[in-house]
């Protein structure tokens, strides 16, 4: 059930992200078929959903823009090498060390996106997309005024029944309860809304391309810099998902390098057919954990409904509303606000508050990889104010400047 609702989500999400990266929109759910049997193999955390992501999206659509279809998979390609050195070089821990504070919130910024992400496609809006999250959430309030009460209500019964199966029956599928609410209701009182529509499936062709000298100026940067990012969210991505497992331990440096090595096999394999960059994605991860999934075969089955949803379950899932799923998602972007976190807030010292605060505020204003370097900053300027107190406390006649005392006149 938890690989159902995984690949119910990933239908939009995966369409949506591959149109944007500039390469054909099946590819985005290609991604899925092809990468998550392998991270399900060779992965550390055995609930982590991957696919196609955000994050990923200006480095493809520069490479489609300058290559063609081809530059996505030949920079998929080099930033999957790059994962792979990394996890040959131990650089997993360094990049999981990251500070529970800034953990907390990353988890709360993502799930503030989420719901953002959602608003568009939750109330009916003719919104531009692109931009920060906080422009998105501008114009989604601007434009509220002119919302189809139609798609509202079929988003707010997927929202309430998840929510409601959530709390009364907490072993239930909460996710697919939503969605078959939504879909019962719209057919019941003649709600409409835009559904997913029908998906046709073509077994995708080995990706070609041409290897330059040139190149190695022009896409080793930006395969690293694409590596890079997609390193600290994977990992930082895989212990959210373990916070909301109710597992506080700290990612192992070990673990670390294997989910860094397994996500670059994988992607190096998609990434021979042209398929789109695979990182976790915290939506479908959680959708996983809330209807029970806790076993590799959830990410198995994910990967095996998309690929029955686009042969033969496509009919059925054709007539399921956008706004029922984009209800899920927001659903589950609001159990990640981290209300345990904003309730002893005050409690917590300065520099973690601080730094809780900065990491959420900064996926919705930058970026979600940016978010958690500006996070630890707030613990490098703590490390430097104490540097200086204790350099203080060594030398204090060089920090506080002495009294002079007057002349004594010579007695005659």
């Amino acid at each position: 059930m938890g690989g159902l609702v995984a690949a119910l989500i990933a239908l939009p999400y995966g369409l949506a992200m591959a149109s944007l990266m500039g390469v054909p929109p099946t590819m985005g759910l290609m991604t899925s078929i092809l990468t998550a049997p392998v991270t399900a193999l060779l992965g550390r955390n055995p609930v982590l959903i991957g696919g196609t992501s955000t994050v990923t999206v200006p480095f493809l659509a520069a490479a489609v823009a300058s290559y063609g279809p081809g530059g996505a998979a030949k920079i998929t390609i080099v930033a999957a090498v790059f994962l792979m050195v990394f996890c040959v070089l131990r650089l997993g821990g360094f990049l999981a060390a990251v500070p529970r504070p800034v953990v907390s919130g990353f988890s709360c910024g993502i799930g503030a996106m989420m719901i953002i992400s959602q608003l568009k496609s939750l109330f009916g809006l003719k919104i531009a997309a692109g931009g920060t999250m906080l422009e998105q959430l501008l114009r989604a309030l601007g434009a509220l005024p002119a919302l189809n009460w139609q798609v509202t209500a079929i988003g707010s019964v997927s929202i309430l029944g998840a929510a409601f199966a959530g709390r009364v029956w907490p072993s239930a599928p909460s996710p697919m309860v939503g969605i078959t609410l939504a879909v019962a209701a719209g057919s019941l009182f003649g709600w409409h809304d835009k559904e997913v529509g029908s998906l046709a499936l073509a077994p995708p062709p080995l990706a070609g391309f041409v290897w330059t000298p040139s190149d190695v100026l022009q896409v080793l940067p930006s395969a690293l810099g694409l590596a890079i990012v997609t390193s600290v969210n994977l990992l930082i991505t895989s212990r959210v998902v373990e916070h909301f497992r109710g597992r506080r331990a700290g990612l192992k440096r070990a673990d670390a390098d294997r989910e860094l090595g397994a996500y670059g096999i994988a992607n190096l394999f998609g990434g021979l057919f042209g398929a789109p960059f695979s990182v976790g994605i915290p939506a479908r991860s959680l959708a996983n954990v809330r209807c029970g999934g806790s076993t590799r075969m959830s990410n198995v089955f994910h990967a095996v409904f998309v690929l029955l949803f686009m042969t033969v379950l496509a009919g059925a899932v054709a007539h399921i509303p956008i706004s029922a799923l984009a209800g899920i998602t927001a659903w589950m972007g609001f159990c990640l606000l981290e209300w345990s976190t904003w309730s002893r807030l005050a409690l917590m010292r300065r520099t973690d508050a601080a730094a809780f605060l900065l990491t959420a505020a900064s996926v919705l204003v930058v970026n979600a990889a940016l978010s958690v370097a500006i996070g630890c900053a707030a613990y490098g300027v703590r490390w430097l104010v104490e540097r200086v107190r204790a350099a203080r406390l060594v030398h204090p006649s060089a920090a506080v400047p002495q009294r002079r005392e007057p002349p004594v006149a010579a007695s005659g």
